[in-house]
């Protein structure tokens, strides 16, 4: 769904910064419209545009009666979320992530827009714009839930959305040391933009090894400072 309007336009890029500014967990309830569109100052017909926008993406979910929520929403399957969850460790997870994410970026390389390229740049943008690791967390998730969804197969999106709640329910810890903020040159601005350079170019081999590569790249950082937690 395309905003149209500078209102539309702007009742969206307020909504993502309120949604990246604040430190909403998955699933925390938003205010009710009215209030949003107050603390945005937009009009309720642009910030309805701009929700719509969000659920399409996954950023936010609806329930009629219930209100709205962060995240993708809840996810139904015969074995809890929360039991798996419970039973993996993150090389678990990391190694899931590395068989399903790089086939989804071979599969966005054939299916995607320009539109979902132009989202994908976009995400990186804020990415290096993030002011803390939070922000930055949110929307390296949405890019990368950017390319499930340029594979254009409902049942890939599926897969990653579920994979992604595994990841949110898995207890990594904030072990960020050094800086608030990402730095200027970690490692995964650059690896991001192969991923989306090779997208764009339609080159499904180079998308398929440049998402393998960042996701080693987070393995190698991620594995041993869990471990040292421990």
């Amino acid at each position: 769904m395309d905003i149209e309007g500078n209102g539309g336009h702007a009742a969206l890029v307020q909504l993502q910064a309120y949604l990246a500014q604040h430190d909403l967990p998955a699933d925390s309830r938003l205010p009710a419209e009215r209030e949003l569109c107050e603390a945005l100052g937009v009009s309720r017909g642009d910030l309805r545009k701009a929700l719509a926008v969000l659920e399409k993406q996954g950023q936010i979910w609806r329930r009629v009666g219930k209100g709205t929520f962060v995240g993708s929403g809840p996810i139904e399957e015969t074995v809890a979320i929360s039991e798996i969850a419970g039973r993996a460790n993150p090389s678990d997870l990391m190694r899931a992530r590395l068989i399903l994410e790089p086939e989804l970026a071979r599969e966005a390389a054939l299916h995607a827009t320009f539109a979902d390229i132009a989202a994908m740049r976009q995400s990186i943008a804020r990415t290096r714009a993030a002011e803390t690791w939070r922000q930055y967390e949110n929307f390296d998730n949405l890019l990368h839930r950017q390319v499930a969804a340029a594979t254009r197969n409902p049942v890939l999106l599926g897969l990653f959305d579920s994979l992604n709640a595994i990841r949110r329910a898995v207890v990594w810890g904030r072990l960020r040391p050094g800086p608030a903020r990402p730095p200027s040159d970690h490692h995964s601005f650059a690896e991001h933009e192969k991923i989306v350079e090779a997208i764009a170019d339609r080159d499904l081999a180079a998308a398929e090894s440049a998402m393998r590569t960042h996701l080693k790249s987070v393995e190698r950082r991620l594995i041993p400072m869990r471990e040292a937690a421990e």
